[in-house]
């Protein structure tokens, strides 16, 4: 079994969902007392949701970079960047270490993709939805349209994950202002949604829509699984 490295901490109560899917799905594939081999680095979230909000990138890159760093000194045989939107810098990442990054946007079209989605709607920071690091690499690399909510939608999504969700609060109202967008993207052609902020899935389950809803985070996982039992 390979061994799994984990950039956390943004947010933890979402990286804590990380190590459960990781490790359920080892047990799933292999059984018995099986875990999965895990070396995760947790950052301080605070000092990254400041700097994204002041717009230093580079900055945000450095600190994962060395923090990448750390987890292959760990000895991981790869890197999961543990939230969607910091991986504005998964480029500058991968070249700060020599093991793979598994690319949650890479993960969630092969999913999309297999499931014969072509058009798909995006939920996720301020920062996913609006700029082309994300949504750029569904559509250039893999082919897939991508549909996203208006700028007032965006900004009440945004606020929502800040300020409730990273901070583990779970509000009925918030539930339904997203389930209104969701229904609101697919009046508008999206065949399916992306829960494209590793913290939505705290607020939203498929049981509470009819639209299909892809869960970064469960994908994610998933591709690292796929990669640790790989022969």
């Amino acid at each position: 079994m390979k061994i799994i490295g984990l950039l956390g901490g943004m947010s933890w109560e979402s990286t804590s969902n990380y190590y459960k899917a990781i490790n359920q799905g080892i047990k799933a594939s292999l059984g018995g007392l099986h875990s999965a081999k895990i070396c995760l680095f947790s950052v301080n979230f605070a000092e990254i949701e400041s700097l994204q909000h002041q717009g230093d990138w580079q900055q945000t890159a450095e600190i994962l970079s060395n923090a990448a760093k750390s987890v292959e000194a760990g000895g991981a045989d790869c890197l999961l960047i543990c939230t969607n939107t910091m991986h504005k810098v998964a480029e500058e990442v991968q070249r700060a270490i020599s093991i793979p990054l598994l690319h949650i946007a890479d993960a969630t079209a092969s999913t999309l993709l297999l499931d014969g989605v072509s058009t798909v709607g995006l939920l996720g920071t301020q920062f996913t939805m609006s700029q082309d690091f994300y949504k750029g690499r569904l559509a250039e690399h893999h082919g897939i349209d991508v549909i996203v909510p208006n700028e007032t939608q965006q900004k009440m999504i945004h606020h929502i994950i800040y300020s409730e969700l990273c901070l583990g609060e779970i509000k009925e109202s918030s539930r339904h202002q997203y389930l209104e967008i969701i229904d609101d993207l697919y009046q508008q052609g999206a065949q399916a949604v992306i829960l494209g902020c590793t913290e939505i899935a705290l607020l939203l389950q498929q049981q509470d829509t009819q639209v299909p809803l892809y869960d970064t985070t469960q994908i994610h996982a998933a591709s690292a699984v796929k990669f640790a039992l790989h022969k």
